[in-house]
Order: C-alpha cells, then structure tokens, then sequence
C-alpha cells in the first residue's frame, strides 16, 4: 500500500502522518511530498526516513492513495494528474467541495456514495464534518428543517502563523500577523473572506456543504463563524429545527449509540465538551443537550472536536480506512 501525503510538512500533513501511524494504516511505501523548497529534506514515519518528493517524482512512483492537504490552488492543478496515474486523491482543500463531480465524504454520514471511479475525493471544511456527524442520527429519527450554529474556531484552522500570532501576543512579542487584528483576549466574528451576500466564505462552506453530505437540499442552514484565542479544536452551538416531535433523553441515547460521538452532558458535575479535553481526540463531542423552550421542535446542542484531527486528518485517514475495507478503489 503506497501512500503518498502531499503537504507533509504542513500543518495538517504532519497530523495526517500522524494519525496513520496511530491508527495504523497499511502503509508499505510513504512518499511525502512538499513544496520545491522542501524537496530533498528528511521526515520520520514509524522510526524510518524518508526524502521528501517533488509532485513530478511523486506521480511517476504511483501512489494508491494521495491525502492532499497543500492548499486549494495546489489541488487543482495536481489532484488530475494523480488521478490521471490511477492515484485515488483524498483531499483536504476546498477546491473539490462543492464540484457536481465529487462526492464530499464524512465516512460517519455518507461513505456508502463512495464507487471505484471516485478518483478525487473531497474532505470537508472541518466545522462542517464535526457538525454533521452530530445532525445525521437526528436527521435520520425527526427530519431536519433548519439549523443555526454559531462557531468558536482554534487558531490552528488558520495554520502555523496563526499559532505563532497568538503565542507571540501572549509573551508580547512583536511578529507576523496571521489576522488584520490582535487574537489573544479577542473574538474576530470573521473566518475566510467575505462574500457579496454579506457571509463570509467559512459560514458558506457550513451552508453548502451540510446539505451535500447529508443529501437534503431542504436542510435550510444559517451560520456566523468566529475566530477565538484557543488551540484543541472547534466549539459549536447548534439550534435544530425539527419536523418531528423529539424527547431529550432519547436524543441523549441516539447520540451515545452514534460512531464517532462521545456524549458528554452531565450539568450537575459541570461535565461539557471543551476544547482543551478534545484536543489530540479522532471523535465528536457533545453536550449542554436541551429543548429550545422558545420554539416547538428544536433542539439545542454544543458541539467539539479537534480541527486538525476529525476536522482534516482523521477524517482524509478514515475515508482511506473505508475504500481500503470495503474495496472501494481501482487499485
């Protein structure tokens, strides 16, 4: 099994080398692959070396699986010519996303889509994958109308630079700046760039995306994303608008039985999700569970889960996981 990982030395590339070790993945061949500066340059996987590639040389040595994480621009000029080699293309970026001719996978909700001609698979935005996870079960037992979620998003969807703007800001260093403002004792209610409809790309991809993975153009969804001075991983508050009658405690036990989901909601004990307890954790956190008392039908919920591991990494690995098990691939 020859696993290309392209943007090795990135942020979410190094979590994904990461997480294959962890998991253990069938790796028989890794070939990282990075930037023209990066080529030639050493990284570890499981006590071994291995040179870091060029696209060109990466290609030609026939990857099973590439899992892209080098950016939108990237993807698209790369991701066809693997394709093209027979390369299965797993990729992060929001490049593939919303393309008619790619199916956005969150294995939890929608793996079954997967067929032996996916040559370019597209990962979600990571708000997106940790939200869905916690809609499918309850969309499955009382039909979603609308959902509302507000975001509380780590620095590190941002990358290496934001992490250093905070951290620079917390000894008061002077030094890049990731964001137009300071990050450290601050919200900045704004995520990606704006669109003509006054949201901002990030609130979009929630938007979009939500009813693509779970199949139901229907699912009216709103959003407002913000940027907080965290590191472990994405908060949400979610208000769901059933079409059907629910009870909370059989809410509370659809969600424990859900793959991927760790029910944390006990009040009396101030036990919530957060996350500095998600952080480095593959699954899906949830709690503060209760009845909209405003509004009939609706449910709200907060949800966590580590960006750089569900949000990107874990999910990228599972979906190989997946085409791997199930024989979902031409190879």
């Amino acid at each position: 099994m020859k696993i290309a990982v392209v943007g090795a030395t990135g942020l979410v590339g190094t979590k994904m080398l990461q997480v294959l070790k962890e998991r253990n993945f069938p790796v028989t061949e890794l070939i990282p692959v990075a930037s023209e500066r990066s080529v030639g340059k050493e990284i570890e996987f499981k006590g071994k070396k291995y040179k870091v590639h060029s696209m060109l040389d990466a290609i030609v040595a026939k990857p099973h699986i590439a899992l892209f994480s080098a950016g939108g621009s990237t993807s698209l000029e790369w991701a066809p010519k693997f394709a093209a080699a027979g390369t299965v293309v797993i990729d992060n970026s929001s490049a593939w996303r919303m393309d008619p001719t790619k199916k956005l996978v969150v294995p939890e909700v929608n793996a079954h889509v997967l067929t032996k001609s996916d040559l370019v698979i597209a990962n979600p935005n990571c708000s997106t994958i940790q939200m869905v996870v916690a809609l499918e079960p309850l969309h499955k037992a009382y039909k979603i109308k609308r959902v509302v979620v507000s975001t509380y998003q780590s620095v590190t969807g941002t990358g290496v630079k934001a992490v250093d703007q905070l951290m620079n800001e917390r000894k008061g260093v002077k030094g890049e700046m990731a964001y137009k403002y300071q990050i450290d004792m601050n919200a900045i209610p704004q995520i990606d760039v704006f669109m003509d409809n006054g949201y901002t790309k990030e609130e979009m991809k929630l938007v979009n995306e939500t009813k693509k993975i779970m199949g139901d153009d229907a699912i009216k969804v709103t959003a407002t994303t913000v940027r907080i001075p965290v590191m472990g991983g994405h908060s949400e508050s979610v208000n769901i608008e059933f079409e059907k009658e629910f009870d909370v405690n059989e809410v509370i036990t659809l969600l424990k039985n859900t793959k991927g989901i760790i029910v944390q909601d006990d009040i009396k004990n101030q036990i919530y999700p957060m996350p500095m307890n998600a952080h480095e954790k593959d699954e899906v956190f949830v709690g503060r569970i209760r009845r909209d008392e405003t509004q009939a039908k609706t449910l709200n919920m907060w949800i966590v889960s580590d960006n750089l591991r569900k949000g990107a990494a874990t999910n990228a690995v599972q979906i190989a996981e997946y085409l791997v098990a199930n024989k979902v691939h031409p190879f």
